[in-house]
C-alpha cells in the first residue's frame, strides 16, 4: 500500500532504484532504455560523474541560501555561463525551479514590463493551439493543450489562441512552406489587430512544439516572420524552450537556427538535465533595463529560486553540454535515429509522419496513412503504446489528442545525448516490436 498520491492512483508502478548511463533499472533488476529522457530531461543519461560530484562538492560547502538574503557563487556562475552561451542581448537570468514556474515568471515579467514603462494597458496574452507551456495556472491557460486544461478551464485567465505549424496537418496543397508560414503570421497580426495593439503584451510559442503534438518543427522563415509582426506592434515574444533548448534540438538554444532573438526564453529540463529541478528566463536587456531603472524590482519570487546545490548540477550540465562537438553529436545522432526511424517505419501503413529535429523527434501515427485519419481516440493508441513499450523495456513519451486535443496519436522521442550506436538500434527495434504488439490490438 503506497502512501504517495501517484499521478495515475490505479496504475502499479515499477521501482526505479539505478541509472546508468542511458538506462534506469528497476528493483526486480529489468533495464529500461530511456529513450524519452524521461519528459525530455535526461539530456546526459542517469550517472554522470562530473555533475554527480559538482552537486556532492556544493553540498558539502553550502546547500542552500535564500535568496531574500544572499547570492551564491554557483548561481552567479551559471548565469554567466547561460548569457554567454546566448545569441542575442539575454544578459539577465532569472532562476527558479521548473519549467511551469519559468513561464510564469515570464508571462508576470512581460505584463509588469510593460507598466514599468508606461504602458498599463497590455495585459493580453496570445498563444498557440495545440501548445504547452506548463502545469500551474498562468501556463495552463496560455498553452493550448485542451485535455490538461479542460477541468480547469473556469479557473484559468483569458488567453487567445491561434493556429500551430502544423505542416503535415495543416498547409494546404496550393502553398508553399513559406507561404504557409507568412499565412499563420498574418493570423497573428490579425489577432493583435482584433484585441487591439495597445492591450496586447505578449506572443509565447514553443520554437518545436513538444508534449502536445509530437516534435513539430516549425517551416522556415516562420519565426522571423512572427518576430516581425510582434515588432511592429510592439508586442513582446517569450519563446518556451522548457523542452526544446538546452541542446535539445542541434543548438543549446533552439531559437538559434530560427535567426531571430527572443524577448524572454524559458528553459528548464535538460538545464539540470534531472540531476537537480532547476528552471530559468533569460532576460533582453532592454526589459532588464526598464526594471532596473523603473521600480527596481520584479515583484515574484519562489523560495528556492537560485538553489545553490540546483545551480551547481546545472553549471556542471552546461560545462557538458559545452564541450566541443556537443552539438556536431546531438546533430549527428539526431539524424541517425531519423534515419533508422525512416528505413524501418517509413512506409509503416500507421506512421503517418517521422518529424523533430536533433534528438527531440515525433512519430504521428494514424488509422490510414493515404488520408492521414486518426485512430479512435476511445482506443487509447498512446497509452496502449506505452505500456507496450515499458513490457518491452523502451521509455517513451506517448500522447492522445495531437490534432485538436481529442484526436490524433504521438509518440515523442528525446534520448540522451550520450545515445551510442547500438542503442539507436535498440531503440528503433524495441518500438517496432512496441507498435507490432499495439497494431495486433486496435488497427482496423
Amino acid at each position: 500500500m503506497t502512501r504517495v498520491f501517484h499521478r495515475q492512483l490505479h496504475a502499479d508502478y515499477p521501482v526505479a532504484v539505478e541509472g546508468d548511463g542511458c538506462y534506469i533499472l528497476d528493483s526486480t533488476g529489468k533495464r529500461y532504455l530511456d529513450a524519452s529522457g524521461g519528459a525530455a530531461v535526461s539530456c546526459l543519461g542517469h550517472s554522470d560523474p562530473a555533475v554527480i560530484e559538482a552537486i556532492t562538492a556544493q553540498v558539502r560547502k553550502l546547500p542552500f541560501a535564500h535568496t531574500g538574503f544572499f547570492t551564491n557563487e554557483p548561481m552567479e556562475a551559471l548565469a554567466e555561463a547561460l548569457t554567454d552561451a546566448a545569441p542575442g542581448p539575454l544578459d539577465h537570468v532569472y532562476f527558479v525551479s521548473g519549467g511551469s514556474e519559468a513561464v510564469e515568471a515570464a508571462l508576470k515579467m512581460a505584463r509588469q514590463y510593460f507598466l514599468e514603462i508606461g504602458q498599463p494597458s497590455r495585459s493580453r496574452l496570445i498563444a498557440r493551439r495545440q501548445s504547452y507551456h506548463g502545469n500551474t495556472l498562468g501556463a495552463l491557460a496560455a498553452g493550448g493543450n485542451q485535455w490538461r486544461r479542460a477541468q480547469f478551464e473556469p479557473m484559468l485567465i483569458e488567453v487567445s489562441h491561434v493556429a500551430p505549424c502544423y505542416e503535415y496537418r495543416d498547409r494546404r496543397a496550393d502553398e508553399t512552406a513559406e507561404q504557409y508560414g507568412a499565412r499563420l503570421a498574418a493570423e497573428l497580426e490579425a489577432e493583435i489587430l482584433r484585441l487591439g495593439p495597445e492591450t496586447v503584451a505578449a506572443f509565447i510559442a514553443e520554437p518545436v512544439v513538444g508534449a502536445t503534438a509530437g516534435a513539430l518543427p516549425p517551416v522556415p522563415g516562420y519565426f522571423r516572420r512572427i518576430r516581425e509582426v510582434c515588432d511592429k506592434y510592439g508586442v513582446l515574444l517569450i519563446l518556451d524552450e522548457v523542452m526544446c533548448g538546452m541542446g535539445r534540438t542541434g543548438s543549446l538554444f533552439a531559437y538559434e537556427q530560427e535567426g531571430i532573438v527572443p524577448d524572454l526564453v524559458t528553459v528548464a529540463k535538460g538545464l539540470g538535465a534531472g540531476y537537480q529541478p532547476i528552471g530559468a528566463v533569460l532576460v533582453h536587456d532592454r526589459l532588464y533595463d526598464a526594471f532596473r531603472d523603473g521600480t527596481g524590482f520584479f515583484q515574484h519570487g519562489h523560495t528556492y529560486m537560485g538553489h545553490a546545490t540546483a545551480c551547481a548540477a546545472a553549471l556542471a550540465v552546461q560545462h557538458r553540454l559545452s564541450e566541443p562537438g556537443m552539438m556536431a553529436e546531438v546533430q549527428a545522432k539526431g539524424a541517425a535515429v531519423m534515419d533508422a526511424l525512416r528505413d524501418r517505419l517509413g512506409d509503416h501503413p500507421h506512421v503517418g509522419d517521422i518529424r523533430g529535429r536533433g534528438l527531440f523527434l515525433g512519430l504521428e501515427l494514424v488509422a490510414d496513412r493515404v488520408s492521414r485519419q486518426p485512430f479512435d481516440p476511445a482506443k487509447r493508441l498512446h497509452a496502449r503504446l506505452k505500456k507496450a513499450a515499458l513490457a518491452r523495456g523502451l521509455m517513451i513519451y506517448p500522447m492522445g489528442g495531437t490534432i485538436d486535443g481529442r484526436t490524433g496519436d504521438h509518440a515523442l522521442l528525446a534520448p540522451p545525448f550520450i545515445l551510442s550506436e547500438a542503442q539507436v538500434g535498440e531503440l528503433v527495434d524495441k518500438l517496432a516490436a512496441s507498435l507490432t504488439d499495439v497494431f495486433a490490438e486496435v488497427a482496423p
